[in-house]
Order: C-alpha cells, then structure tokens, then sequence
C-alpha cells in the first residue's frame, strides 16, 4: 500500500461551492445557492462556474446578494451552517467590495429621497392624467 493520502484522508474537507455560500449565510437555501450560480451571479475566481466547484481558502468569490455585489475572500471551510458570527469568520470581505457597496447604498438613499412614493395609489382621474402626460413625452 502507497503512503499518499487520498482526498477523502487529507486535512482540508472538500466542500462544493453551493454548500461554502449556504454555510456562510450568503444565501438561505443550498438550492438557492445553486440557482445563483448556474445564473451567473457568483464567479469563483473571476470565472462562473459549477455549484459542484471545490473551494480552496484563499480564493476570491464574487457574489450577488440582493442588490449588493461582494467580493469576499474564502478564509476557512465548513460542512455545517454556523450562526453568523462564526459565519462570518470564514470569510473576509475586500475593501475595495465595502466602499462599492457603501457607494451603492448612498445613491438608493438619495433617489429614494429625489423619488418618493406616493401615499395612495392614483385614482381613475389621476390614471388618465398620467397616462396622457406619459404619451406626450
């Protein structure tokens, strides 16, 4: 018998990507996970990629959240899903994704400022108004 370790014996756990981002509180479902990445919103080292990928620490997983891009960097692996302090050990978000995110945040603050919306919906009358005032444009 050879003395080489076989993957299943090494010391890092193998984990598949859609586990790594359901583990880490990124999404609420694995099957969520995977619907996220087969769609395209994570990139696994600058690259899309399969929800069977294996993650590595040290690799940089770029990842949609809602309306908030983050680029994160894996630090560590796990099987099960932590509460989300220890979650968040697992990872380390870059500065360059905080400030982009910051950024983002602001300019929704300042339209929704510039943009409210209405109290009421607008009755018959105001409908007719606005769809006259829309055909003109």
């Amino acid at each position: 018998m050879s003395s080489a370790k076989t993957p299943a014996q090494s010391d890092s756990p193998i984990l598949r990507l859609d586990k790594w981002l359901w583990a880490c509180r990124f999404y609420k479902t694995r099957a969520l996970a995977k619907e996220m990445i087969e769609g395209g919103k994570v990139h696994y080292n600058g690259q899309r990629c399969k929800a069977s990928k294996t993650v590595e620490p040290g690799a940089t997983v770029k990842l949609a959240q809602g309306t908030d891009e983050k680029t994160v960097v894996v630090l560590g692996l796990s099987e099960k899903r932590l509460s989300a302090p220890l979650a968040q050990a697992l990872y380390e978000e870059t500065a360059d994704s905080i400030e982009q995110r910051l950024k983002r945040a602001e300019l929704r603050k300042t339209n929704s400022l510039f943009a409210p919306h209405p109290e009421t919906k607008p009755d018959k009358k105001e409908r007719r108004k606005l769809l006259l005032l829309k055909s003109q444009q």
